[in-house]
């Protein structure tokens, strides 16, 4: 029996930026009713790759065929002419608009006069109920949950006939129940003939829903294997080029006395606010929040960093009040790892050195006026070379650095005193999003050492995997209140998918 040609092929894909091979002569296939999963370190060549796929880019060398035909380069709307969709991580919908509006955009020519809506309506309301996709095409996207954007990012796609749909960390905001949802709904779709290229970092649900795995690492393409009889282990060690040791839970040696404590506190504005919160931060712990992005972490976050005051209730850190001023907390030992890195996290256009020490400029690198130049930049190498920054020198602009590198640089400046030091609490917003699996086993065991040492640790992350691996004690956030923190054996992973929808444990 012949078999199938392939729905796509990439050939000899090579793409160069300056002296930066990102892609090197990959060659790459994906059949009809075939999930492939794409792995790979940050800077591996994944988003290049797919971007060149989805004509946002142009190959240097190479081809491309789409059910057999060639694909016109650098060209989105040929892409989508030939069946090509795509979902980003991040999604892209109007908020003050409705499904079926965000669905229709783009999908009419700007020239002609009158909108098709009821045509446009049927065939949306066709569309969901063939693939299993609930909607409510008439629904504002202001007030649909996470799971839901992404089912309408996704009708979007198989609106606009998408045979080939490209899954970008589909699941980085997903609480596990909408997780489990999609997977349900990505086994409808390859079972009507799509095919889906499926990015994540979480190797688990890659074994979960692929058929065969392809692993970039430095631009080339390292590995190729059926899901089937492949284990976590072999990914990351494709990946990285060597064996990864996951950090290894262990409980808390000697939990102190509380750090930091919140009574009833009331913050922030809109989604991201924080009502009649309570939370005791020890000494010598991991305590991890849980919780889908938006609902109030931010506040949490920038209220203990001191940039966002408590309107009302106590804040008390060391026994004294907690004051807004974020120098002061620096002074206190309080380090931070914000989630927007290029935003707050470093000033892009200062070169990398300055980035290492500007939290302690003043008061460790300076004497008068007068910058210490000389053991500054000492100890920005002691950063770059202990957290492995990689892709730029000393003195390279910060926005030039990959954003896994400038993740290791914020780690490094935070948890990396002059004086050798621990500090005294550490507040890690999101701390290992966008690192690749080796970055992540090393930040990680960094907060398993710092609590060691006797820092308090609070981590916000939207990973559960992460939450109950380091968390000591677990709490979750939903829509600005908090749960009371539990040992993490006492949480399952579907009572905490409950308390993230906003259900009581």
């Amino acid at each position: 029996m012949p078999v199938a040609p392939p729905v796509l092929r990439l050939s000899g894909i090579t793409k160069r930026f300056g002296a930066l091979t990102a892609n090197d002569a990959i060659s790459l296939e994906l059949h009809s009713g075939e999930v492939l999963a794409l792995l790979g370190e940050n800077g591996a060549g994944k988003s290049t790759l797919v971007s060149i796929l989805f004509g946002h880019y142009t190959a240097d060398e190479g081809s491309i065929e789409v059910f057999g035909r060639p694909l016109a380069p650098g060209n989105s709307a040929a892409a989508l002419a030939a069946g090509i969709g795509m979902v980003h991580q991040h999604f892209t919908l109007a908020d003050n608009l409705t499904v079926l509006d965000n669905v229709m955009l783009g999908s009419e020519p700007m020239w002609q006069p009158f909108t098709r809506r009821a045509a446009a309506r049927a065939k949306l309301v066709e569309v969901a109920q063939r693939f299993g996709l609930a909607a409510q095409p008439d629904a504002l996207v202001a007030g649909l949950s996470v799971g839901e954007r992404q089912r309408v990012e996704i009708l979007k796609a198989l609106y606009r006939g998408a045979r080939i749909l490209i899954l970008d960390e589909p699941t980085a905001v997903l609480t596990p129940q909408e997780g489990e949802a999609l997977f349900r709904t990505l086994g409808q779709m390859v079972a009507q003939g799509l095919s889906i290229i499926f990015i994540s970092h979480k190797l688990g649900e890659v074994l979960r829903v692929s058929h065969r795995i392809a692993v970039l690492r430095a631009g080339k393409l390292v590995a190729q294997a059926p899901t089937a009889g492949t284990t976590q282990a072999q990914l990351a060690q494709w990946m990285v080029g060597q064996e990864i040791a996951p950090p290894q839970r262990s409980p808390a040696a000697a939990v102190g006395d509380a750090t930091c404590v919140l009574d009833a506190v009331t913050a922030g504005s809109g989604r991201e606010r924080l009502e009649q919160v309570s939370l005791a931060l020890h000494a010598g712990e991991i305590t991890a929040i849980a919780g889908v992005s938006g609902n109030g972490q931010l506040a949490l976050a920038q209220l203990l960093c001191g940039t966002l005051p408590a309107e009302s209730g106590n804040v008390t850190l060391l026994g004294a009040p907690l004051r807004a001023q974020p120098a002061w907390l620096v002074a206190q030992g309080v380090a931070r790892i914000p989630e927007d890195r290029h935003g707050v996290g470093v000033v892009g256009d200062l070169p990398v050195w300055e980035n290492a020490v500007s939290e302690r400029l003043r008061t460790a690198f300076s004497r008068g006026p007068w910058i210490r130049r000389r053991a500054a930049r000492a100890h920005a190498r002691r950063i770059e070379e202990a957290f492995d920054v990689r892709g730029a020198g000393l003195d390279t602009q910060a926005r030039s650095l990959s954003g896994g590198n400038m993740q290791k640089l914020i780690l490094g400046r935070a948890l990396l005193a002059p004086d050798g030091g621990t500090p005294r609490l550490i507040v890690a917003h999101q701390p290992t999003w966008g690192l690749d699996i080796g970055a992540v086993a090393y930040v990680q065991r960094q907060l398993v050492a710092a609590r060691d040492a006797g820092a308090a640790v609070l981590l916000v992350s939207d990973d559960l995997d992460e939450v109950l691996a380091l968390g000591d004690r677990v709490a979750v956030m939903h829509a600005g209140r908090l749960t009371p923190t539990r040992p993490a054996s006492d949480w399952t992973r579907e009572a905490i998918g409950l308390a993230m929808a906003g259900v009581a444990p």
